[in-house]
């Protein structure tokens, strides 16, 4: 079989936020597959990049006052981070708000004017004006105008598929400032996805390009049928800019406007190949303009129509090469339910990895993926035993069992008979990596998981522990070992596409490198074994419980700093009152409750003479109940006024003696003097004589 050349991406992630259990399960997918096609000898590179283009980065980098390239330089950090923390290996991670992508949007950009795609029209969009932005699609949601689904994005409905532009939504809400945005009208530029309509139509029903599901969708939906009643349908104009502001490149030939996100993202594959072509000495023509270069996509099912209708009407004007495969996968659901905030089940990469292993969500996730769009589920409780049973169990245990017991004298030279268990195993390897070729991970670890069925027995059956108590069985217990490493060996072959680390464990072990699918098929011998160490780690449940405590915590902060962030964003609160007069040293609450505030009436108010700051305040407590106060507002308030007015005040501080007569407390206000001074006032309600606690 000739060597194939295989160009791999994943969707791009957001550069607005972290990382999380959801977000794994596509890289985790597309990395097994990488690894196995290099396994297989292949030459497969993965290329991946953040998408940082937007309104979200750019009303947050505003919020934070700093610049969106500093925003989204963090976030690539802290991206990169996690997905080296699970073993996920890309190429080259780019960036959409690169100079190779500015190019490149502005070739394809060309290549669709020239084809007579583009045309203009007056777009009624949604405007919040709080915030003083037009609202991407991402910042609206509403009820779908088709279905009715409520709580829907702005682009299309994640229950029937349906595409609208957020000015169709029933009863938007910015999700910017929570409130109802209004209509405004702006020029925009549009793709007429519709002179594209006879090749999409047979790109994507020609049963090689997609899973049939996501065809027939695809048929059902968009497309229409020659022979259904309805027809054909009219593939509707795919709006491709946004007006200022916006963060993004600006359309060359249409000053004022930027591509939208959804144009300049899917290019970002292309950019970050051409980034790793030019620190490797690749020519991109080579992957992206060769029918020698295979092109696969990994996407999840609610990017599937930008993927498959959009973008390859993209690649085909522009003289690039089409995806061979879209790989459609479904959402991650925590314990059957949609992962919660709440429930501590929202849980990101970063607090997963501080307190448990990636190897084992590597192969959960693998368990579960099939070459369909159905939802993966992660129960807690199957995580911890299927982990333990599978890997710690079956697969770890047959070379803990064994390897300590030929430490000494290595493999033996021969390969010892095995009732065939060997050969069985490496008959499966034509099965096991068909099925990684298909994206059916579910069925290859079904498959190798009976193999380590079939050697354990072997082993239990052995008794090398028992062998090792007898000198003269010596070289009986070599044989064993050797079977037992060996089947042990074949199985982290199999799986190491899915747990390189148990991979290079093991070659650490054996003094052998695992390189190629094919050293599964011979036997190790005659080699020496290394002492044992620790390969994997059980899954407890107190780390689970622990993780989940974290992420409500986490949430409970964000949640906070969330709250503090909009009400600095609504009022605008400037720090340089504190800053000008910074907090008291602390105090205790003991110390506190000596201080007797209280609600108070002004009844009387007048200027004191000779006196440049003070007014004379006659309070009430109540009934008969009366202090005098000198205050230093005379520059702030009129004594006429003040009459009638509901302050607070100190009523048990200790009279002080004044040359203009006895102060029985003091009046509490802010500010820092002359007429910047401020009473504090109760609300309404109050009554004089209240304390204030």
């Amino acid at each position: 079989m000739s060597k194939r050349r295989i160009l791999v991406t994943s969707a791009l992630p957001y550069a607005n936020g972290p990382i999380h259990l959801g977000h794994l399960v596509e890289y985790i997918q597309t990395d097994i597959w990488v690894r196995f096609q290099r396994l297989r000898g292949n030459q497969c590179i993965y290329v991946c990049a953040d998408d940082t283009h937007g309104t979200a980065i750019m009303i947050r980098a505003r919020n934070e006052s700093r610049s969106e390239e500093e925003v989204i330089a963090q976030s690539q950090q802290e991206h990169e981070r996690d997905f080296a923390d699970f073993g996920i290996r890309f190429d080259n991670y780019g960036s959409t708000h690169s100079d190779e992508n500015r190019r490149l949007c502005a070739q394809v950009w060309e290549a669709i004017q020239a084809a007579g795609l583009v045309k203009t029209k007056d777009v009624e969009q949604l405007y919040d004006v709080e915030q003083q932005t037009f609202l991407a699609d991402r910042f609206v949601r509403g009820t779908c105008p088709q279905c009715g689904c409520p709580d829907q994005p702005g682009d299309n409905c994640s229950k029937c598929g349906t595409t609208y532009t957020t000015a169709e939504l029933v009863n938007p809400v910015s999700t910017l400032s929570g409130s109802t945005p209004e209509i405004r009208t702006a020029e925009h530029l549009f793709i007429e996805l519709e002179q594209l309509h006879p090749f999409l139509d047979d790109w994507t029903q020609n049963q090689e390009h997609l899973q049939a599901e996501v065809a027939n969708y695809l048929k059902g939906h968009f497309l229409g049928s020659a022979d259904a009643a309805e027809g054909v349908k009219t593939l509707r104009d795919w709006d491709i800019s946004r007006p200022a502001p916006y963060f993004g490149f600006e359309i060359p030939d249409s000053p004022g406007n930027f591509w939208y996100v959804w144009f300049d993202a899917p290019i970002g594959y292309i950019a970050s190949t051409q980034q790793w072509c030019e620190r490797t000495g690749e020519s991109l023509d080579d992957w992206w303009r060769s029918e020698e270069c295979e092109i696969h996509h990994f996407i999840g099912k609610d990017i599937t129509y930008f993927h498959t209708l959009f973008w390859p009407g993209m690649l085909k004007t522009a003289g690039f090469q089409l995806p061979k495969k879209v790989h459609i996968h479904g959402f991650l659901t925590v314990n059957g339910e949609k992962m919660s905030k709440s429930k501590g089940t929202f849980i990101k990469a970063e607090t997963y990895h501080r307190h448990l292993d990636p190897s084992a969500l590597r192969y959960f996730y693998a368990s579960k993926l099939g070459p369909k769009l159905d939802d993966i589920d992660l129960s807690l409780d199957e995580f911890v035993s299927k982990v333990n049973s599978d890997l710690v169990n079956k697969v770890v245990n047959l070379a803990s069992r064994s390897a300590k017991f030929v430490k000494d004298v290595g493999l033996s030279q021969e390969y010892p008979d095995d009732g065939g268990l060997f050969d069985k195993a490496a008959r499966a390897g034509d099965s096991i990596a068909q099925a990684y070729e298909n994206c059916d991970y579910n069925r290859a670890m079904r498959l190798i998981m009976a193999l380590a069925d079939d050697a354990n027995p072997f082993v239990e059956q052995a008794e090398p522990w028992n062998l090792k108590k007898d000198p003269a069985k010596a070289d009986q217990l070599q044989d064993v070992c050797t079977v037992a490493i060996n089947l042990f060996r074949q199985l982290v072959i199999y799986l190491t596409p899915v747990l390189p680390e148990l991979t290079d464990k093991t070659a650490v072990l054996l003094g052998h490198p695992i390189t190629h699918w094919d050293q599964s098929q011979t036997p190790l011998l005659g080699t020496k074994v290394a002492k044992f160490k620790h390969m994997m780690q059980r899954v407890d449940q107190k780390d689970i419980d622990k993780m989940v405590d974290d992420t409500r915590e986490e949430q409970a902060q964000e949640l906070a700093d969330g709250v503090r962030q909009n009400a600095q964003n609504q009022f605008h609160d400037s720090p340089d009152a504190l800053a000008a007069e910074p907090l008291a040293e602390e105090c205790t609450i003991d110390d506190f409750v000596k201080v007797d505030l209280r609600v108070a009436r002004v009844i009387e108010a007048e200027h004191v003479p000779d006196a440049r700051k003070l007014l004379k305040l006659t309070l009430s407590l109540g009934g008969e109940e009366t202090r005098t106060v000198f205050a230093g507002i005379k520059a702030a308030y009129d004594p006429e006024k003040l009459v009638g007015r509901l302050v607070v005040m100190v009523a048990n501080l200790k009279p002080r003696q004044m040359k203009f007569g006895l102060s029985e407390g003091m009046v509490c206000a802010s500010g820092t003097g002359g007429a910047e001074v401020f009473l504090l006032s109760p609300d309404e309600g109050a009554i004089p004589g209240q304390r204030v606690h």
